[in-house]
């Protein structure tokens, strides 16, 4: 059935594109989707309205559903983080030649490509990087390119990955890597860091994340690199760049590639949205030819003597290269660079260091209340940063009780494990009130 406001709907066009791809059918091109991701009925989509005061009031109503994390007391992490916004990043990010200008082009940029070029210089200067790429969707896609840049520059097809990655991200790697790169997972430790690691001549990288999804900070970071420099590898290094101001960034300690979500820098949890990624590395050809995003820097123009910023290197993406591009990119999340960039110039080195002492204290208090109220915390001798895991009786017995008063108490791991997220919107009182309401649940 043709429909009209869908593009290819036409049964010819479908079979022509079917055939293209090598699938009989839409059913056989959409198999490996787990079946109980796949609807097999109609959407159930209520009557028609008649006028826009209908939906406005259907869509408030289904919004008056939820519950924000600022309404309630959030304990919420694991990859969307309740860091403070400063009004001025959505002030910025809200003014219309930001907002409305999708691509960022000469003939509707206002500065587009100096804040980004700024956002950019922040962070390598934050990472101790020299290049950084205009942000990607989110963390998960710049931990894949990151993998993807690391065997295109190796020409080497398979990675280790430490197993202390979220499942989340660790299924949307396996989506993303699968199909020619092979995925080896390393063990995690009863202190929660990344186990025994081995690779040989035909790894092209050793994945690490710190904090890691336990919150625990990586401390092997130096021997990793070393090993898979002395393979012929690279170290691929996922790091928060909201805990850089007190943790060393990855190029301290020897990794090629740094990629991570910017969510934390200025931007709401959203509901889970807000996400956007970051992937640097030093100034090597050999690394940089391999980003698939775009790089802003600084370039002549056809005044002799004059500068301006814009595109650095630009016949190496697929917008120059079209379908023979080596990795494809499209619209990124650009935006969120230029709000992440407010946030660095105002938070400055000294706010950084300020935020991550203030962080990790909380996290160690919150970790020490909690144990003191009955519960079991995991890995307790390794540093945290942000987000600890604890075990409980029954985790979603405790969850339940914690709704009641008002608190979301952390993200489920399993039937008996929690993650409770701690950053500096909370107070000593939230803390202790969590500690409250789990004793009294667990007495």
């Amino acid at each position: 059935m043709t429909h009209p406001y869908i593009p290819n709907a036409e049964p010819g066009v479908r079979a022509e594109m079917l055939a293209a791809v090598g699938a009989a059918s839409v059913e056989e091109l959409y198999a490996p989707i787990p079946a109980a991701l796949r609807l097999d009925r109609p959407l159930d989509l209520p009557e028609a309205m008649a006028s826009e005061q209908e939906l406005v009031a259907h869509m408030r109503a289904l919004l008056g559903r939820d519950t924000d994390t600022v309404a309630a007391l959030s304990f919420l992490g694991h990859g969307c983080y309740p860091h403070h916004v400063p009004a001025v990043c959505d002030e910025v990010n809200g003014r219309s030649e930001f907002l409305t200008a999708y691509a960022g082009e000469p003939y509707e940029d206002h500065g587009r490509f100096q804040a980004l070029f700024e956002y950019t210089s922040m962070m390598a200067e934050l990472l101790e990087m020299d290049v950084v790429n205009v942000p990607t969707y989110d963390g998960f896609q710049a931990a894949g390119t990151a993998i993807r840049m690391a065997a295109r520059a190796t020409g080497r097809s398979k990675v280790l990955l430490s197993g202390a990655v979220s499942a989340d991200k660790l299924s949307k790697l396996h989506d993303f890597l699968d199909h020619d790169i092979e995925i080896r997972t390393a063990p995690v430790t009863g202190g929660g860091e990344i186990g025994e690691v081995e690779i040989d001549d035909s790894f092209a990288a050793i994945y690490l994340e710190t904090p890691n999804v336990y919150g625990v900070v990586e401390t092997r970071g130096r021997e990793l690199a070393d090993l898979a420099h002395a393979h012929g590898a690279l170290l691929v290094v996922s790091a928060d760049p909201i805990s850089l101001g007190v943790l060393a960034p990855p190029a301290a300690y020897g990794a090629d590639i740094a990629c991570g979500d910017i969510q934390s820098l200025g931007m709401h949890q959203s509901y889970g949205g807000g996400h956007a990624g970051y992937i640097a590395t030093h100034d090597e050809e050999r690394l940089v030819a391999e980003y698939p995003s775009r790089l802003f820097g600084l370039a002549p123009t056809a005044v002799p003597g004059e500068y301006g910023f814009g595109d650095v290197f630009y016949d190496r993406t697929s917008f120059a290269h079209r379908e023979e591009g080596k990795e494809w990119v499209g619209t990124a999340a650009a935006l969120w660079g230029i709000t992440a960039g407010v946030y660095l110039a105002l938070m400055g080195p000294e706010g950084m260091r300020e935020l991550g002492e203030t962080v990790l204290a909380r996290t160690r208090y919150a970790m020490d209340r909690l144990a003191e109220a009955g519960a079991t915390v995991l890995h307790s001798g390794a540093v945290h940063f942000r987000e600890f895991a604890i075990e409980v009786p029954d985790a979603d017995a405790l969850l339940g009780a914690l709704r009641g008063h008002g608190i979301f108490g952390g993200v489920r791991l399993d039937g008996r494990t929690l993650l409770v997220c701690v950053t500096e919107r909370h107070s000593r009182d939230d803390i202790d009130r969590l500690a409250a309401a789990v004793r009294k649940e667990l007495s």
